[in-house]
């Protein structure tokens, strides 16, 4: 029972394995008596039921002995023991043994059949890297490294090495191929690998302008008919040669590339039109083809449902429901999007081509307008005519465009109201504010809800100095259009005219809300604090503005001269300074500029400013004046003595510049003094008689008035208090400064950016 174990009872999984039966020790075999005795006596030569000693199939055993030096036991018989020589020949070994024994025991071996005694197993071999298979991996990984490489240093603008690595990698590849060649593995051939490294190594080439080279390895890629979509690849070719300036050869490939795109991509496919229009303009001047182009433009389809379809038509109310639910759903807008973006690319590409493809640009614009009338596109045709009145405007031809603009007073309300918009501004440009007052109510009454059409009345009303009526038409714009920035902006400069800050100031935190980057909005916030008495809420807003327009030298005069009424010497002089550096033509600056320096004992510094001012003034003496008193306060009085008698020629009765003649030559004593003392007593008398005579004029005007009134006592009496006419001022209307309000921009509302 020593020697069971109950499972539930082992903690070791492999306990009881070194556990035997004692009669298999053979570790005592030579101090056991009886197993002795029974080796020398005839029991040996009995042959056993069961083996005393296992591992040989012989009674007898060899003890501590090897293959070749094995020492027999000798039996009583004198019978030779197995294994033993006889006649000089080795009788071979036996070749019976148990499991898990040796004939060869050494002694204090134990028992261990699971080999546990040697050790831990040997560690995995290495994998061998020699293989083909391996050296393919290595490879593909090596060119996929370096294709990253390349386009990591393309995005740093490195693209001389970025090139190069393009390089490495196409040599790197065309290695692994033949390696997979080489190792029967052709039909393996990684063609992503191969296609990642040639439209890489092309799109570097293209980078550092290195052309032929790009295009043969575009053509590469071309031309092999393994790799899908290669075709348009021919875009980028394209675009190699109209920077080559090679245009039929551009217009070639565009078209290629045209063809081998299938219909599904429209957007695509509308690009390349596109393209092939702009290198049409940009080439020779084929006309023809530039209006084949367009035509083809014009004709690509949108696959739009009608805008009828989402007009309830019947009294079913399950079906209009059905209407309100898609009528602004995803896909709908979608479409709405995909027909503004084609109307966008028909009026840029009609802009482009109407002054190349006729005689004038007039008569572009009406071949654009005839063929858009013949297109799905027929809405476009009047917004073409606006935009040739606009390219009259920029042309500077009024009367061209006005009378372009007068064509639509019979159309559609639609159009009407814009065509009326844009003469009223146009009017109102020109100053013309009763015809501007009169198309702005044209477009007013074509459509009460044009924003535009308000605001432009708002504008003429504003001008006429009637700003509760005007901020009402800016309210109207502002409730047809909550977005309408012209309108918010406007309604704050008037409320600032009607001397309402506190809705002005409401008016423009709004507008910055929205217009978050707005320098003007910025500014009139920091002037309305500024009317409030806040001077510290306006230097915040100003610091806002220069943050944005950091080189406005108005915002920085106006910063410094905040500063400076709190007392802040040194930020004012910044500011002041600043201003100077962008602008240096303010005359408000350079005074203040030069006072400072007066004043904190530079007056050497103080002089050039002075000087800017005498060359931007040269008819003001006290600018020269100043310069003389800097050279005077700074101790250089030969200086001084020089300016003064410079100015003494310019001005010769100034009595000022006379007097500090007289006091330097004295201080100096110099002999003109004498001189001068006489000139400024010559002056000084002149300048009394002058006074005299002003002041006699006067007295005698008085008296005549005195005596008028007193003969007119006896004549019909008349009250100074009784009713007066103002006669009405002609051609004395307000002018309304460009920064004052925001007038409609011209168009906007019509035309794509």
């Amino acid at each position: 029972m020593e020697n069971v174990h109950l499972a539930m009872e082992e903690d070791d999984l492999y306990s009881g394995y070194n556990d035997y039966n004692p009669t298999f020790d053979s570790e005592e075999l030579e101090n056991d008596v009886d197993f002795q005795q029974a080796v020398r006596t005839s029991h040996g030569r009995r042959p056993p039921m069961t083996a005393k000693f296992p591992g040989t199939a012989i009674g007898t055993r060899t003890l501590g002995s090897s293959i070749g030096s094995r020492i027999p036991l000798a039996s009583s018989m004198g019978r030779p023991m197995t294994g033993a020589v006889q006649d000089g020949a080795a009788r071979p070994m036996t070749a019976v043994r148990a499991a898990g024994y040796t004939s060869s025991l050494i002694r204090g071996s134990t028992f261990d059949p699971l080999g546990q005694s040697k050790g831990p197993a040997p560690p995995l071999e290495a994998k061998n890297e020699d293989t083909p298979e391996e050296k393919i991996k290595i490879l593909e990984k090596k060119v996929n490294d370096l294709i990253e490489e390349s386009c990591m240093a393309q995005s740093i603008g490195a693209l001389q090495l970025a090139l190069e690595k393009a390089k490495e990698a196409g040599r790197k590849e065309r290695a692994l191929v033949r390696q997979r060649e080489q190792s029967g593995n052709a039909d393996h051939i990684n063609l992503d690998l191969t296609y990642s490294v040639l439209l890489n190594l092309a799109n570097q080439y293209a980078n550092n302008e290195m052309y032929p080279e790009a295009l043969n390895s575009y053509q590469v890629i071309v031309k092999n008919k393994m790799f899908n979509n290669a075709g348009r690849l021919k875009v980028n070719m394209a675009n190699i040669y109209v920077k080559q300036k090679n245009f039929p050869k551009a217009i070639k490939f565009y078209r290629m590339a045209l063809d081998q795109i299938s219909n599904a991509h429209k957007e695509m496919r509308i690009k390349i039109m596109q393209n092939i229009g702009v290198v049409f303009v940009r080439a020779i001047g084929d006309r023809e083809r530039m209006k084949k182009a367009f035509q083809k433009l014009i004709s690509v389809p949108l696959g739009i449902d009608d805008e009828d379809k989402y007009i309830p038509a019947t009294d079913d109310t399950n079906s209009n429901m059905v209407t309100e639910a898609i009528k602004n759903d995803k896909l709908h807008q979608m479409e709405r999007d995909l027909k503004v973006l084609a109307e966008k690319f028909i009026m840029t590409a009609a802009k482009l081509i109407a002054p190349a493809i006729e005689t004038s640009f007039a008569t572009g614009f009406d071949w654009c307008v005839d063929m858009v009338k013949s297109s799905q596109y027929v809405e476009l045709a009047n917004d073409l005519e606006i935009n040739k009145a606009i390219t009259y405007l920029r042309q500077k031809d009024f009367n061209q465009a006005v009378e372009t603009l007068k064509t639509f007073e019979k159309k559609d309300s639609r159009v009407k109201s814009a065509a009326a918009t844009n003469l009223s501004f146009l009017y109102f440009l020109e100053k013309d504010f009763d015809q501007a007052d009169r198309y702005a109510d044209l477009a007013m009454n074509a459509d009460r809800y044009n924003p535009a059409a308000l605001i432009n009345k708002g504008n003429t009303v504003f001008v006429k100095q009637d700003y509760e009526k005007a901020a009402e038409f800016y309210k109207e714009a502002l409730r047809n259009d909550s977005s309408c920035t012209e309108a918010l902006y406007n309604l704050g400069l008037t409320y600032k005219r009607l001397n309402r800050p506190e809705e002005a100031l409401e008016c423009f935190l709004k507008l910055h809300s929205i217009l978050r980057n707005s320098a003007q909005v910025m500014y009139q916030l920091a002037n309305l604090y500024e009317l409030l008495e806040d001077p510290q809420q306006a230097i915040d807003w100003l610091m806002q503005l220069i943050s944005v327009t950091p080189t406005d030298p108005h915002a920085l005069a106006k910063l410094g001269e905040l500063h400076d009424s709190e007392g802040d010497k040194s930020q004012a002089f910044q500011y002041y300074y600043e201003s100077f550096r962008y602008f240096p033509s303010n005359i408000d600056v350079i005074e203040w500029l030069g006072a400072y320096f007066i004043e904190t004992q530079f007056c050497e510094k103080a002089i050039q400013y002075f000087e800017r001012a005498t060359l931007i003034q040269p008819t003001q003496v006290k600018w020269q004046l100043m310069v003389a008193s800097c050279y005077r306060r700074s101790g250089n009085y030969q200086k001084a003595q020089e300016t003064y008698k410079d100015i003494h020629r310019k001005f010769p009765e100034n009595v000022e510049c006379l007097r500090f003649l007289v006091r330097l030559c004295t201080d100096m004593g110099l002999k003109e003094v004498q001189d001068y003392a006489t000139k400024l007593k010559k002056v000084e008398k002149m300048k009394e008689i002058r006074e005299q005579r002003v002041k006699s004029g006067r007295e005698g005007s008085a008296r005549g008035r005195r005596e008028g009134s007193a003969g007119s006592a006896d004549a019909s009496y008349v009250d100074p208090l009784g009713p007066q006419v103002e006669r009405p001022k002609t051609g004395a209307k307000k002018r309304v400064e460009d920064d004052d309000f925001a007038d409609e921009e011209l168009g906007d509302d019509l035309l794509p950016e």
